[in-house]
């Protein structure tokens, strides 16, 4: 599917991965339309991307919300085309720690927002998607990408929370795309490792150095612009449909 003329809905799209992968679809000729809580980014970001972008203030945990912004985003460009889910937090605590055991509405929330909020917005989506006419009999009606990470697979100590929920997003992506694959529509996962969005901000130089030394090569940490790339890579590769692609420099996390 080409990505230029098409709409493309980017959860946590103010901010990170999902402030990256906008301006980038935008270069290339699409429209975007920005779900996040975080207003004041956004209106940064969409005086930047001009005409060619809406902001739509989505809570990925509400149904209303973000039905809303689909109806939205399909009132004011017509159609979706894609969906990226790049909104998600982290929280980390050890199982039985100094305070004891681990909240249980912490691993509520985690769970809320990275597992079910984008499984909300995947179904939501792909309800536009299927009203759509054929792009073409390769290139179906619409693609759907999510964001796992590498602690779906070798999560650290204190990740419980955040790797069950990537796991399940890992884990729901070629179920989804059998779903959805009669309705021309694809669905696959990226896993990104050590990317260096604003959480990292607030880290040591000295630990920043040590986190991009672990990476097998290149030794750095990821930039959000390579995961951007990726997003219109799957996008444009008809045949790319049920995976979970790594993007981590050949990292394999140990245990802290």
């Amino acid at each position: 599917m080409d990505i230029k003329n098409k709409v493309a809905v980017i959860s946590g799209g103010a901010s990170g991965i999902g402030e990256a992968t906008a301006r980038h679809f935008v270069a290339h000729g699409a429209h975007v339309a920005i779900f996040d809580v975080n207003e004041r980014k956004a209106a940064a970001l969409l005086k930047e991307l001009g005409g060619a972008a809406i902001f739509c203030p989505v809570d990925v945990t509400d149904e209303s919300s973000v039905q809303s912004g689909m109806d939205a985003t399909s009132e004011e460009f017509g159609q979706i085309h894609i969906c990226c889910n790049f909104a998600g937090v982290a929280d980390a605590a050890r199982t039985i720690g100094k305070q004891g055991p681990f909240p249980l509405e912490t691993f509520k929330r985690v769970i809320d927002i990275n597992l079910t909020g984008t499984f909300n917005v995947i179904r939501l989506a792909a309800e536009k998607m299927a009203l759509n006419q054929l792009v073409s009999d390769e290139s179906g009606r619409g693609v759907i990408i999510n964001t796992a990470s590498i602690a779906a697979f070798e999560g650290q100590m204190g990740q419980a929370a955040y790797s069950a929920s990537k796991a399940g997003v890992a884990g729901l992506t070629l179920p989804v795309a059998r779903d959805l694959a009669s309705l021309g529509i694809r669905c696959n996962t990226i896993v990104p490792g050590l990317i260096k969005t604003p959480m990292f901000d607030s880290l040591a130089p000295e630990f920043i150095e040590s986190l991009s030394n672990s990476v097998l090569n290149p030794k750095r940490l990821g930039r959000p612009e390579e995961v951007a790339h990726l997003a219109q890579f799957i996008v444009e590769n008809d045949y790319l449909n049920g995976e979970c692609i790594r993007l981590d420099g050949g990292i394999r996390m140990q245990p802290r």
